[in-house]
């Protein structure tokens, strides 16, 4: 589950505490050139390989209509006919983009992974031979579940942790991806984080996160999930900057430093407000989206750091690859789960593609992972049907759960997901129109 985006809407605690965009943004943005939390200072020089490789109809129509739409860049980024200028608040030239005349003329693009169709024919019955796939599972689980907030538990029976769950659907999806010849990587095999900082190498940050906020003298420690006052803490802070920024930090230069895929799937479960973890809260709302990065709001492209991944995202055009192989997901699992699609009520995510179950929206994950990535968000963890499911746990075959025959879950995830994907290459390797 990522209900949250850096630049930023955070839902830091289901029902308890949310650090929304206006509050941070207010706290964060005076002054020139800010960096998101753990942000680097972007190199913009690395973006001069995308000199001559896009026309001003296309980098205006993925600014517009996905990355910016609203004209949320407008502030720091200028078009004209030959190209377009980039300055920071205090005027500077980051970087000066040479348009294509033209698709014909334009430079080929410079980047590590392959769309599917740039493979070739494959091999009767493996649809995705060639294809480096990498496998995400969302968050961390195990002793770290509590910590992340992506935990709960009703009387004795066993806990419900996202991070574990999406562990076991990401065993099941290698054995599938691999035997239809997809190389798979994992992002992480085990409940152990990726990164290798921990909440108490982060109470620095913290403090200064904190007093970036006006919170000058915080308190050290909170009193647990429930404490009210635990978001002016610095342990608290702490933890949240090391699962929800570190962690995803290092998942991304992972994946594009080590790993180098044609696409990530990032898998999560969802979940609606459970209140206290210990004493949840079950409901009958039970849905499936997946989402794709874009959507960026003025108030994010303030910070530098964001301006620079926009830039890297549109220009790299990981989009049209995203939102095909998007589609052939969401299809799938509509069809394997028959779940109903999620829709969004804030302003903070747009529809994609005409597909009831896909939204763009500004994640960290899907914002900084440079290839494509497919960010998927099935099932309701806390409703009834999804909690009735889990605690049956993985099995072979079918069983009547709630009086329906049911496939285990997390095999009935990795199947969707798996079923898509291939029909997707099957597709776009034949040389059918799949965009």
């Amino acid at each position: 589950m990522e209900i949250s985006r850096q630049g930023w809407l955070e839902v830091a605690v289901r029902g308890a505490v949310v650090l929304c965009a206006g509050w941070l943004v207010s706290s964060l943005v005076a002054g020139a050139d800010r960096l998101g939390p753990l942000a680097p200072v972007p190199d913009w020089s690395a973006l001069e390989r995308f000199q001559g490789t896009i026309t001003r109809a296309e980098f205006e129509r993925l600014l517009e209509r996905v990355y910016g739409p609203g004209g949320a860049a407008r502030a720091f980024i200028s078009v004209g006919e030959e190209g377009a200028v980039v300055r920071g608040e205090d005027g500077r030239v980051r970087l000066t983009l040479r348009f294509a005349r033209s698709a014909e003329t334009a430079a080929p693009v410079s980047r590590y992974w392959r769309a599917a169709s740039e493979l070739g024919p494959a091999p009767d019955g493996k649809p995705l031979d060639g294809l480096r796939v990498a496998i995400d599972p969302g968050h961390i689980g195990g002793k770290w579940a509590r910590i992340e907030e992506r935990w709960f538990q009703i009387g004795d029976d066993a806990p419900v942790m996202e991070g574990d769950m999406a562990m076991v659907v990401a065993r099941h999806l290698r054995a599938r991806l691999e035997a239809m010849g997809g190389k798979v990587l994992m992002v992480r095999d085990r409940s152990e984080p990726v990164t290798r900082r921990r909440p108490k190498d982060l109470g620095r940050e913290a403090r200064e996160w904190l007093a970036e906020r006006g919170v000058t003298r915080p308190k050290q420690g909170y009193s647990g999930p429930e404490d009210p006052a635990k978001a002016a803490t610095v342990d608290w802070n702490a933890e949240l900057l090391f699962y929800r920024v570190s962690e995803i930090r290092a998942r991304a230069d992972k994946v594009n430093r080590q790993l180098r895929p044609d696409v990530t799937l990032c898998l999560h479960f969802n979940a609606e407000d459970w209140g206290d973890p210990a004493r949840p809260t079950l409901v009958d709302a039970n849905h499936l989206h997946l989402l794709l990065n874009g959507r960026y709001g003025a108030d994010e492209l303030r910070y530098e750091d964001q301006q620079f991944d926009l830039l890297l995202k549109l220009l790299g055009r990981s989009w049209s690859e995203e939102l095909a192989i998007s589609k052939a997901v969401a299809d799938s699992m509509a069809r394997v789960t028959g779940l109903p699609p999620y829709t969004y009520a804030g302003g903070n995510a747009i529809r994609a593609g005409g597909n009831p179950y896909l939204w763009v929206r500004n994640l960290l994950a899907n914002r900084l992972y440079q290839c494509p990535v497919i960010y998927v968000e099935p099932y309701v963890m806390n409703s009834r049907d999804a909690y009735a499911r889990v605690q049956a746990g993985d099995y072979d075959g079918v069983r009547e759960i709630r009086g329906k025959k049911r496939e285990s879950i997390f095999r009935e995830y990795a199947r969707g997901v798996a079923e898509g994907l291939a029909a997707y290459c099957r597709a776009a390797r034949a040389g059918t129109n799949v965009r």
